[in-house]
Parts: structure tokens; sequence; C-alpha cells
């Protein structure tokens, strides 16, 4: 093994055993076989690491003075985003990535609201896309504002976009030719890679934290492809009476069992199909796991990975989902 690290993830290069993670053929190469064959082929080989390494890392940053930025994606928020914030005690500007694929009618200062009454302690809260580009001025504006070093952490959840983010930055204002290894699957960046931008800033990249319960850990590929969303979502709303079922594809079954007629506002991928019935006498993925949700007024149903679905009113509504993947509920988001 060699003290060189993979430009895209940033673990260590070896060409000593093709099967373990940062495998060279030559060790002059710049990326490893994985990071080669992804950004190349498509390819992808999952390299199992655990939270524990991820978690310890963090902690190695909140050991800094440095600023962070925690990046969230807005159709996936986490659920524990004030637990990592308690992880790390940093300054830290929370980045609220992949507004492009909420409907233009979402309004920028609802979602910025929204975040501010739960009460963390941000330096700052950002809506951006990088995909068209947008704030990434006014993030790069609020980082020299509030950087303590030239050091910038870039933390959050895989697939939130964080690579994508830090390769946009590259490109915007940097001469640097560096480009990190970018992937729709969870768990591409290893080990912390070191990004200079100028003399005055170093991006500092953070593995993604593994969410266990998503729901991307447990689809195959092409279904993961059609759960990620490519472009902006069209809501899909369903007017339900009480005893009427929603499915989505063959991974999700939702039944309202109790309450006035109420309007269920789909938050998902639009690759993903979905149908109505007209009364929840059907067995279609009754073997998944039931929960069973008292809804108040105005609240999200979130299904951790795929998306949330809005619900205005309050009544009982039942989700019959993979029994590793979460679903909790929330204040409504939009």
């Amino acid at each position: 093994m060699s003290s060189k690290k993979c430009m895209g993830c940033g673990v260590l290069l070896q060409n000593e055993n093709m099967l373990q993670e940062g495998y060279v053929l030559n060790l002059d190469d710049d990326l490893c076989q994985r990071c080669f064959r992804l950004k190349n082929y498509g390819e992808y080989q999952i390299i199992t690491k655990s939270n524990e390494e991820y978690l310890d890392i963090l902690k190695s940053v909140g050991e800094t003075k440095d600023l962070v930025l925690y990046v969230t994606d807005l159709l996936n928020i986490e659920k524990d985003l004030l637990e990592i914030r308690k992880l790390l005690p940093n300054k830290m500007i929370l980045v609220l990535n992949k507004k492009d694929v909420l409907p233009k009618s979402v309004k920028e200062e609802k979602i910025v609201q929204y975040f501010q009454e739960m009460n963390i302690n941000f330096e700052d809260i950002i809506v951006i896309s990088v995909e068209k580009n947008y704030n990434i001025d006014h993030l790069m504006n609020q980082i020299k504002m509030n950087q303590t070093s030239k050091n910038v952490y870039v933390v959050g959840h895989t697939n939130a976009g964080k690579s994508t983010l830090i390769n946009k930055l590259i490109k915007n204002y940097s001469e640097n030719t560096q480009e990190l290894t970018m992937s729709p699957l969870p768990s591409t960046t290893l080990n912390t890679v070191h990004i200079v931008l100028n003399d005055h800033l170093t991006l500092i990249d953070t593995p993604g934290l593994v969410d266990p319960k998503s729901i991307v850990n447990f689809v195959s590929k092409d279904m993961l492809k059609k759960i990620s969303p490519k472009k902006e979502i069209k809501p899909r709303t369903y007017q339900l009476r009480k005893n009427q079922s929603i499915i989505i594809e063959d991974i999700v079954r939702i039944d309202y069992r109790e309450g006035e007629k109420n309007s269920f506002t789909l938050y998902i991928s639009n690759e993903l199909k979905t149908k109505r019935f007209i009364n929840t006498n059907h067995d279609d993925l009754k073997d998944l796991a039931k929960t069973s949700y008292e809804m108040k007024y105005g609240e999200d149903i979130v299904i951790n990975g795929l998306g949330f679905i809005k619900i205005v009113n309050k009544g009982t509504v039942d989700i019959y989902l993979d029994q590793n993947v979460e679903s909790f509920t929330r204040k409504s988001l939009i």
C-alpha cells in the first residue's frame, strides 16, 4: 500500500488485493479501480464500512473549530438532524440541496422558516440546487463570512449531494481539476478528501453517513434509479375516503383507515407508478410490516429514502413497508 490517496473517494491506494478498497493496477494511477469503473462505466461496487467509523470521523471534525456545511436532500430530510448537530459543536451552515426536484410553486422562504422554527443553531440556512447552479454564489459568500480557518468540512448522509456540490464549487471557483466520484448509490466516498479551491479555502469531504433504515438499502438497482428524482416532481394528490388505499409500485401500501374525506399528496419521483384502490379489501403488499399513525392536522408521513406524503386532515393511516425501512410523521414541510 502506498501513501497516495484516490482522487475520487479518498481511500489509500494499494495494488495487493483486488477485493479490498483502494485497489489499482498501478500505484501511479489517480483513481482506484472502483472509482475508475464508476466514472467510466457506471459500475458500482459496494464497500461495507460501519457507521461507527463514519461517526468517529464526524467526532474528529467536531474537535476542530472549523466551519461545517451540513448538506441534506430536501426530499429526504433526516430525522436525526438535531442529533448530528449535537455531535458537531462547530459553526454550521445548513445547506438544503435539490430545490430543483421540488415543485416550483414551493416558496423558498417557507422552507427556510420551517427549519428556523426547529430552533437548531445554524449560522445560516441556504436552499440550493447544484443541478441548476442556484444560490451557489450566495453559499460561497456565506462560507467566506463564516469560515474560521481555510478548512471547511462538508458532511451529510449518503446521496444528499455532497460530492456533487463540491464538484460544482471546484468548477465555479477553482483552477483545481480534481473531481470527486459521484453516484446515485450510497457509500461512494470512503474517507476524507481534501480539495484546495484556492489559498484561502480547502474543502474537506467526509463519507456520507449511511442510514440503515433507508429504503435505498432494500431495493434493486433498477428500482433505486426510479426512486431517485431526476427532474421537478409533479405532486400526485388523491382524495381518499376511509377504507381506501394507495399503492406505490410494489414497495409501499397506504391505507386510510378512519377519518373524514382527506387529501393525500405524494412527493415522490415521477418515475414511480401509483394506483388507488376504492377499498382496502385486497391483499396487495399486506405481507409487509404495518405501522399505524394517528395523523393530526397538517402533517407529513415520511418514508425514509423515498419522499413524503402530505396529509391535510386528521385520521388513522396504516403504512405497509419493508420491516427494515423507517417511516415517521412530522409537521408538513410544504
